[in-house]
């Protein structure tokens, strides 16, 4: 039994687990004053990532340390000036579709989604580019103020200039590629929900550097499983070492939460005792880490066989102190059983709960009974069957990625990803009906594997892929296809593989849900002005009425009021004409927003008469500031709960 602990709780150590809970980074291991390595709170890391400027102070501690990782915690949490703006041209279902696809940088897109998305994510798989010497790695610019940043990010830039050569020469190599990696990691742990999980691939240069920073960011006990992943290939061909195999390191946001994955990998073969309805294992275990003791069997514990004697022995486990006779498959008498167990708590619980079934610790009933060899087993009924191993095989590799995609006339020469592989993955979240992130989309394999596993069990999941618009080569053959970006590549295999997953068997509960919603990280909607106005000058001015830039719409202004109210960007959107202006509404009254100019008495009592959880207008909508406080009383009077802003 579990002895008392004779004193007060330490309550130093459950405020640090509290400060663990909320930024796993902030705790590391130290030595206290006797020497005893303890948790303990890192001070520097924890105020660096409360500030918005460097933070001075290094100290000896285990950590991974690189030039730049202050920098980059830095530039994670910088603001920036800039929103995503819908294109229809290239959505499929823009106004129904529940999936997004967002071009442009995913540091700048995660910073974008924070809010409306943050702790929802079932699920993120990410293929970054691999720290090789030749990839590329996006370069972030973070030796400023956030100030600086801020003034610089309000600047649009040019397509595919984030990205720089990572060569193995360069005195930054792992740094570089670290810091790259680091702040997106960040945003990566604060959009999963509780029970979320994120699987990472990496090759085996960056692997040991990678490991360490995940450990930091979601904690080390959040690590799930290391998967070794068997790419296929031409393996016969001479060379020191051939490499043929990646890895993939997956984390869960709470170990406690995610629950065990209800998927059996594909290779165990079809009699494996896996598929077995019960579970029976012996628990006498003997060895040095299971010590020997004796159970009280009491009479009526139950027994395996009906009628029997198993004899007093001491010479072979379990020794019993007395014989142990079995009549109508119970025992008769109280018997006291002697050796090393595996599970002697359940046990206990078991005889305590009267010999009626308890539940252990994966949630399956279990019961106990004494074999004709006179072991004790534990009879566990098996629930929906988990079994993942850490070694991936069978599930193809680059090569046949490459061919899937071939046979949607689909080019992409960056070692795509099997749909299959992630697939795998996608069965595995806790939440199948959840949303499904990619941030480093490439060819949309992810995506693909959503949509894929959706028309198979008729689940209802919503993917998010990032993609920045990296030029291909010139002299690819994607190029040559006619693909000038990667992220062209990603949009047009997700509208083939839509209509291919469409083409075959689809379970009757999916909503055939194969559209997506593209938006594009861009400047901001709003002029200078808006954010710096005390740096306009006098004769400036005139012409600065309206802080809207004329080149942007009233759904680009839509998109921005939902990133800034920190709305989901999928929410179906209903545009109608009311009193001759444009009105858009959210998902039913979930906003109501008006960006014309002429605003009247008459639009607004009309919007307010709805109810409204929220109503926006734009500053120049009103012609006076009279009109915009009748606009403010109209709404206490007909609709007090909405809540009512201006941009």
């Amino acid at each position: 039994m579990d002895k008392l602990k004779m004193h007060s709780p330490d309550l130093s150590q459950d405020n640090i687990a509290k400060i663990r809970a909320l930024f796993p980074d902030c705790v590391t291991e130290a030595a206290d004053d006797q020497g005893i390595v303890r948790l303990a709170v890192d001070f520097d890391q924890l105020r660096q990532t409360l500030s918005d400027h460097i933070v001075e102070g290094p100290q000896e501690r285990y950590r991974l340390d690189w030039p730049g990782k202050r920098e980059a915690l830095l530039t994670a949490n910088a603001p920036i000036a800039k929103t995503l703006r819908p294109c229809r041209d290239e959505s499929v279902n823009f106004d129904t579709t529940q999936n997004l696809f967002i071009e442009g940088d995913n540091l700048d897109a995660l910073k974008l989604l924070q809010e409306s998305y943050l702790g929802k994510v079932k699920l993120i798989y990410i293929d970054p580019p691999y720290n090789t010497g030749k990839d590329f790695i996006y370069e972030d610019d973070f030796a400023e103020t956030s100030s600086e940043y801020l003034a610089r990010s309000n600047q649009s830039s040019v397509e595919g200039s984030r990205l720089v050569a990572n060569t193995d020469v360069n005195g930054r190599f792992h740094s570089d590629w670290l810091t790259m990696i680091y702040s997106r990691l960040r945003f990566a742990r604060n959009m999963l929900s509780e029970d979320g999980v994120i699987f990472c691939s990496i090759n085996h240069k960056e692997i040991s550097q990678l490991k360490i920073v995940m450990d930091e960011i979601f904690g080390g006990n959040n690590l799930l499983c290391i998967f070794a992943w068997r790419t296929d290939g031409n393996f016969d061909n001479q060379a020191k070492f051939k490499f043929c195999h990646e890895y993939i390191l997956a984390y869960a946001k709470n170990e406690g939460e995610f629950p065990h994955p209800k998927v059996i990998d594909p290779n165990v073969p079809e009699g494996s005792k896996i598929f077995k309805p019960e579970i029976r294992n012996t628990i006498v275990k003997n060895g040095p880490k299971n010590p020997a003791s004796k159970v009280i069997l009491p009479s009526g514990f139950p027994a395996a066989f009906d009628e029997g004697k198993i004899e007093a022995r001491n010479n072979s486990w379990p020794h019993y102190d007395a014989s142990a006779i079995v009549h109508d498959g119970k025992l008769s008498e109280t018997v006291g059983v002697f050796s090393g167990w595996s599970s002697r708590e359940l046990l206990e619980e078991f005889i305590a709960n009267k010999f009626a079934p308890i539940v252990d610790a994966k949630g399956q009933e279990t019961t106990f009974e004494i074999s004709r060899s006179g072991a004790i087993e534990a009879v566990k009924v098996r629930g929906e069957p988990s079994h993942v191993i850490s070694w991936l095989t069978g599930f193809g590799g680059s090569q046949k990625a490459t061919v899937e995609l071939a046979e949607m006339d689909v080019i992409f020469d960056d070692y795509p990803k099997p749909t299959k592989l992630i697939k795998y993955f996608v069965q595995m979240s806790a939440e199948q009906s959840g949303i499904f992130m990619d941030f480093f989309s490439g060819s949309a394999t992810t995506a693909h594997a959503v949509l894929t596993q959706n028309s198979i069990d008729g689940q209802n999941r919503k993917y998010i892929m990032v993609q920045l618009p990296e030029k291909v080569d010139p002299s690819s053959s994607a190029y040559k296809a006619g693909f000038k970006n990667i992220s062209e590549i990603s949009k047009e295999r997700l509208r083939r593989a839509g209509e291919k997953v469409l083409e075959g068997d689809c379970h009757e509960d999916w909503n055939r849900d194969v559209g997506f919603r593209v938006l594009k990280v861009d400047s901001s909607n709003m002029t200078d002005v808006f954010y710096r106005p005390d740096e306009v000058k006098q004769d400036e001015l005139f012409g600065q009425v309206d802080s809207v830039k004329p080149d942007r719409t009233g759904e680009d202004l839509l998109f921005q009021v939902l990133i800034d109210w920190g709305v989901e960007l999928t929410l179906p959107i209903n545009r109608e004409t009311m009193h001759g202006k444009t009105v858009f509404s959210i998902d039913g009254n979930a906003l109501i927003a008006c960006f014309e100019p002429g605003v009247t008495d008459a639009l607004v009592k009309d919007i307010a008469a709805r109810a409204p959880l929220r109503a926006v207008f734009r500053d120049t909508s009103f012609a006076r500031d009279a009109d915009r406080i009748n606009a403010e009383q109209l709404f206490r009077q007909l609709s007090p709960g909405t809540e009512l802003k201006a941009i």
